[in-house]
């Protein structure tokens, strides 16, 4: 009988260790993150870890240019922030991050499919999302590469790093010789009769981590063969 094991979720592709910023991170602290980090965005959290928003690199080029500070669709934080006296630069006062955010954020929850993740982002026109728990604490991020990742895959790249990852599963004493994989537009299909010492639940679990893999059919059955000689 075939089951079709779940959909990525977003807490399977994000990333955990995030670059974030303060309501008042300077824009020139902004500007140094963004390119030691090479990133074009990031959320901005309070005290709590709670996200507010998130700013990117077009927020700073825009207040650079003396426009968009309060452009449509957006909305300015009232923030008091203490700025150092020389964090101005040339043509009036630098905001900082909660002045230049844009808030609230769109965010998402790791349990969410990777696949509602890409529709927001399209539908929002945004290229990433701060990955928030049930209490809006920041918990990871996922870019549209992330996702790209994931969905942008030839079904021959999916199934070498999963024929990897399914022998990386079996004990060195055991064979997975009775295994056959198949792959088509990401689904994976495990059929055969491998050694009973296997762990199936394993290996199909190892499958379903690779980048790329929409849903596992299960198709495997006991090998009884050996217990009559064949």
């Amino acid at each position: 009988m075939s089951t079709v094991v779940g959909k990525r979720t977003v807490g399977e592709v994000m990333t955990s260790e995030v670059v974030q910023a303060r309501p008042d991170t300077s824009f020139e602290e902004l500007a140094r993150v963004f390119t030691a980090h090479r990133i074009s965005g990031l959320p901005v959290v309070d005290d709590d870890d709670k996200v507010m928003g998130v700013v990117s690199r077009t927020d700073l080029t825009r207040h650079r240019a003396g426009r968009g500070q309060d452009g449509p669709g957006r909305r300015r934080m009232a923030w008091t922030l203490r700025r150092p006296a020389d964090t101005h630069p040339v043509g009036g006062p630098a905001l900082a991050a909660g002045e230049l955010m844009t808030s609230p954020a769109v965010t998402v929850h790791p349990e969410q499919r990777v696949v509602d993740a890409a529709r927001i982002m399209e539908r929002r026109h945004i290229d990433r999302l701060p990955v928030v728990d049930e209490e809006d604490r920041l918990v990871g991020i996922t870019t549209r590469r992330d996702l790209l990742r994931v969905f942008l895959r030839t079904d021959e790249e999916i199934l070498a790093d999963v024929a990897g990852a399914v022998s990386g599963r079996a004990p060195a004493a055991h064979r997975i010789d009775g295994l056959r994989i198949d792959v088509r537009d990401g689904m994976v299909t495990m059929v055969g009769a491998p050694e009973p010492a296997l762990d199936t639940t394993a290996l199909i679990r190892a499958a379903w981590r690779v980048d790329g893999v929409v849903g596992v059919v299960n198709r495997l059955t006991a090998d009884r063969e050996s217990d009559h000689g064949q």
